[in-house]
C-alpha cells in the first residue's frame, strides 16, 4: 500500500507540474497603418458661391503585418474649410459628399457595408455663414479599395446641398421724445 501512495503521490505532482507550465504566448499580430498620400494633397474648388478647401488629404488603412489582412479599411480624411462668397447671401449648409472618379470619369463603388461618404454640417457655426464667413472642419470618410489601385483614381470630386438665403440688413426709425420742453427739476418744484 506504500507504494501505491507514493505513486498517487508522484502522479498527483507530476499533474500539478504539467498544468503549472506556461504554455507559450501566442504570437500578437502586429497592426500597422499604412499611409497613402493623395496628390495634390490640397486643392480648391468653387461651387457656385461657397468656396471649398481641403488640406492635408491623406488616405490611411490598418492592416495586418506579413499577412497584410485588412483590419481597417481605407478611410480619407482631410480638413474642409468652406467660405461664403457671396456679398448679400447667407449660406445654409445642409450636407456634403465624396465622389471618387477613375479614369473614365465614372464613379468608383465602395465595397458592401461601406458607408457613402457624407459629410455633415452639425454645428451650427459651420452649417451657417453669412456673407464672407468661412468654417472648417475634419472630415474622415471612406475611401474604395479599388481607387487604392496605381492609377485607378483620377479625381475626388465634392458635392454641396446647401440653402442659399437672401442676406438682409434694414435699419428702423422711431420717432421718440424725453420729457416736455420744460426740464423735470424744474416740474418738481
Amino acid at each position: 500500500m506504500d507504494m501505491w501512495k507514493v505513486t498517487l503521490m508522484a502522479c498527483a505532482v507530476s499533474a500539478a507540474l504539467l498544468g503549472c507550465t506556461p504554455k507559450a504566448p501566442a504570437t500578437a499580430s502586429v497592426i500597422e497603418d499604412k499611409t497613402y498620400a493623395v496628390t495634390p494633397a490640397a486643392i480648391t474648388v468653387k461651387t457656385g458661391i461657397v468656396t471649398a478647401e481641403l488640406t492635408d488629404m491623406k488616405v490611411t488603412e490598418r492592416a495586418e503585418k506579413g499577412s497584410g489582412r485588412i483590419e481597417t479599411p481605407a478611410k480619407l480624411t482631410a480638413k474642409l474649410k468652406l467660405q461664403n462668397s457671396s456679398p448679400d447671401q447667407t449660406v445654409r449648409l445642409i450636407s456634403g459628399k465624396m465622389v471618387y472618379l477613375d479614369t473614365l470619369g465614372q464613379p468608383i463603388k465602395l465595397e458592401e457595408a461601406r458607408t457613402e461618404p457624407v459629410i455633415r454640417f452639425t454645428s451650427v457655426s459651420s452649417s451657417q455663414l453669412d456673407p464672407g464667413q468661412d468654417a472648417s472642419q475634419s472630415i474622415d470618410v471612406d475611401f474604395p479599395a479599388e481607387a487604392l489601385k496605381a492609377r485607378k483614381l483620377r479625381e475626388i470630386r465634392l458635392d454641396l446641398v446647401y440653402a442659399p438665403t437672401a442676406y438682409r440688413q434694414e435699419t428702423a426709425k422711431a420717432a421718440v421724445s424725453i420729457g416736455s420742453a420744460e426740464p423735470l427739476a424744474s416740474a418738481a418744484k
